[in-house]
């Protein structure tokens, strides 16, 4: 597994590669030595998310530049409000600009979504999570994004965690047989969590030990009564069918964990900007 700071370089090669290609054709028309002041805002009221990834462009494209912050990941910013600043030469910055505010408008789109969702549940035991619902190859920077915006992370993959489904029980035939599988795993997991349908399912896994059970597409007097059953026995997650709008009532019933797919896979990009003012060659 990549430590964070080779995915973000790896992300960053990815998405250069893709937009700057064999070279900026435009930017050639810059004299090669015309430096530039560039200056990123942000439009609109959000959480800023992205600058790992914004200085990792800087540094692949423009090594020699050099820039100020203003914010950081996970501060709110108000419209207008300037970001960063960035000296450099011209040609560079100018490559470098979409790229960057891809980055900002993509994950800072994330951090706001996950900010007013966690707002929602203040004052509740609940807590708000992400889901494997993520663009393909951007999982990490979008599950960064979720911390950002103060939200947990669900487990990142397959590969670190098991969540016993609905198809998982009716392969191995019953959810007793796939918890008891699941135990005897060699593998190092970080839990064990088995997903029920109904308050049967649900003894069921209590009586087989589950510590860590997700409700999944639960009406609510079913969940007030799952948080009754389970009496605290295991931990208690709701999945399917949450929406802001109702996402204070599932946190009222007493479960511990909420997990939102539309923290990623449902966001609009926040409107970012990147103004120049030309400065002239010392």
């Amino acid at each position: 597994m990549n430590t964070f700071e080779e995915q973000v370089r790896e992300d960053v090669e990815r998405a250069l590669r893709e937009d700057v290609g064999t070279g900026d054709l435009t930017a050639a028309l810059v004299p090669a030595d015309r430096h530039a002041q560039a200056t990123i805002i942000c439009r609109e009221s959000a959480v800023i998310c992205g600058r790992p990834w914004v200085t990792e462009v800087l540094r692949q494209i423009a090594p020699d530049s050099r820039a100020t912050w203003f914010l950081s990941d996970g501060d709110r910013c108000e419209p207008g409000q300037k970001i960063v600043e960035i000296e450099g030469k011209a040609r560079e910055l100018l490559t470098a600009e979409r790229t960057c505010l891809n980055w900002m408008q993509t994950l800072s789109a994330v951090a706001t979504k996950t900010a007013a969702y966690v707002k929602a549940v203040e004052g509740t035991a609940a807590c708000v999570l992400d889901t494997r619902k993520t663009i393909p190859g951007l999982r990490a920077a979008e599950k960064y994004a979720v911390r950002c915006g103060g939200g947990k992370n669900h487990r990142m993959g397959l590969f670190d965690a098991i969540l016993i489904k609905e198809n998982h029980i009716a392969a191995a035939g019953s959810l007793t047989a796939a918890f008891k599988a699941a135990q005897e795993t060699k593998s190092p997991v970080a839990f064990i969590q088995v997903e029920v349908e109904t308050i049967r399912q649900l003894e069921e896994a209590l009586a087989a030990g589950v510590t860590m059970v997700l409700l999944d597409n639960m009406s609510l007097p079913d969940i007030r009564a799952a948080v009754k059953v389970a009496g605290g026995r295991c931990s208690l997650e709701v999945s399917g069918g949450v929406t802001y709008e109702n996402l204070r009532d599932y946190a009222e019933t007493g479960v511990d964990r909420i997990s939102v797919g539309a923290l990623i896979k449902d966001v609009k990009a926040v409107d970012f900007s990147m103004r120049f003012q030309e400065r002239p060659v010392e």
